[in-house]
């Protein structure tokens, strides 16, 4: 198993935890408190600061080949010449503010290249190759040079990673990739770059490989070469406590309100006491972040309801006396969608994405809108511009009189 996945429950251990060491007296237990998250922060920035300013990176352009865009970073010794990670100027260090554990972080990073694809959100998995180092150089672990694929959600039943790595890649980009026929893929464009973690958002005061003492922090270099858009609305077994994720018909990315790339479940209160308004994608305020949220607008009816077509709407049919291709698909998709050439064995094509709330004619005009007398859809409905889904939409289904 590969030493970065965990789960990340161990990660969002309450202020309580301790761990226990025993003393020169076997009957005694001597108790050590967790750190205070913040004042470790200000010992974990001076640290990563100083790293910063003390070695320098060399980047390997070599595009074509797995090696392209690998990273070198070696302690500068006096004399020789060598320009800073912190003063270099081709790839300039950039920050992302991060709200965890009642911290507000400022996490380093460098842009070796953007991509030229998709970016994933902090809750998609991901194909990324990477090797991660202690700040004394000690590669501690590596996927070397191998594209492996993980799930930055932080409540995957399959486990996930480290919360910085949830936290960058959002601000990459995919790259394209190539299939050979003998079924090795090739990629190209991909994002790289390098994240600088604080132990705060890596293992805290967990131990890092065999080498690494607790609140270590972390360098990664990295590819981020293709995603997996996710719908990750889960249940919990009764039996077993296993959360099994089921989804609600929308995946993640499209359920971030603010388009930021970020999904966060505040419910969490202890690990988020004041998190920033602006982070918040809750659509009815219920406390239950959209992507969480099997019903988004809280008008009663799931999201998955509200998006199951008709099942005259599915495959084949008749519009307005004519015959009409509704898609195969049994729930609308966020908006029509244009068949993908590159999979000629799957028809992606539907005309229609989720539609507003219907605005044609009353079944009956002579009567009042109600549960018993609803409008009818028209296309429009189905296509405009900024419309208001149906299942974002509190006002539909309309209510029973």
């Amino acid at each position: 198993m590969n030493k970065f996945k965990y789960y990340f429950i161990l990660l969002l251990a309450g202020i309580g935890i301790v761990s226990c060491n025993k003393s020169d007296d076997d009957d005694d237990v001597v108790t050590v408190p967790l750190r205070d998250y913040k004042e470790q922060y200000k010992a974990d920035n001076d640290s990563i600061v100083n790293y910063l300013k003390t070695n320098y990176m060399t980047v390997i352009h070599a595009p074509g080949t797995p090696q392209d865009l690998d990273v070198v970073i070696k302690k500068i010794v006096p004399g020789d010449g060598n320009v800073s990670i912190w003063d270099q100027k081709e790839y300039p260090l950039q920050t992302r503010p991060v709200y965890s554990n009642d911290v507000d972080y400022e996490v380093y990073f460098l842009s070796l290249r953007k991509g030229s694809g998709n970016s994933p959100t902090n809750t998609d998995r991901i194909v990324t190759s990477y090797s991660g180092n202690l700040l004394n150089g000690k590669v501690f672990d590596s996927s070397y040079g191998n594209a492996e694929t993980f799930n930055l959600f932080a409540y995957s039943p399959e486990g996930t990673v480290i919360e910085g790595w949830s936290e960058i890649f959002p601000q990459f980009k995919t790259g394209t990739s190539t299939t050979a026929g003998n079924g090795v893929i090739t990629y190209d464009n991909f994002g790289a770059g390098v994240m600088f973690l604080p132990s705060g958002l890596a293992y805290y005061n967990g131990t890092v490989g065999t080498d690494g003492a607790a609140y270590s922090c972390l360098v990664f270099s990295f590819k981020l070469f293709d995603l997996q858009r996710m719908d990750n609305e889960y249940s919990t077994s009764s039996s077993t406590g296993q959360r099994i994720t089921v989804g609600d018909g929308v995946p993640d990315y499209l359920e971030d309100l603010n388009g930021d790339g970020y999904l966060y479940d505040f419910r969490n209160t202890t690990k988020y006491p004041n998190p920033p308004k602006e982070l918040i994608d809750d659509t009815d305020g219920d406390g239950i972040a959209d992507y969480l949220d099997f019903d988004d607008d809280g008008d009663g009816f799931t999201t998955l309801f509200e998006l199951t077509k008709p099942t005259g709407q599915i495959g084949n049919g008749t519009l307005n006396g004519e015959p009409f291709n509704y898609g195969a698909r049994f729930y609308y998709p966020w908006d029509p969608t244009a068949d993908n050439p590159n999979t000629p064995n799957t028809d992606e094509y539907e005309p229609w994405g989720i539609p507003r709330k219907p605005t044609g004619e009353l079944t009956d005009p002579a009567k009042p809108e109600s549960s018993t007398n609803p409008r009818k859809f028209v296309e429009e409905d189905y296509k405009a511009s900024g419309r208001l889904r149906i299942h974002l939409d509190k006002t539909y289904p309309v209510k029973k009189n």
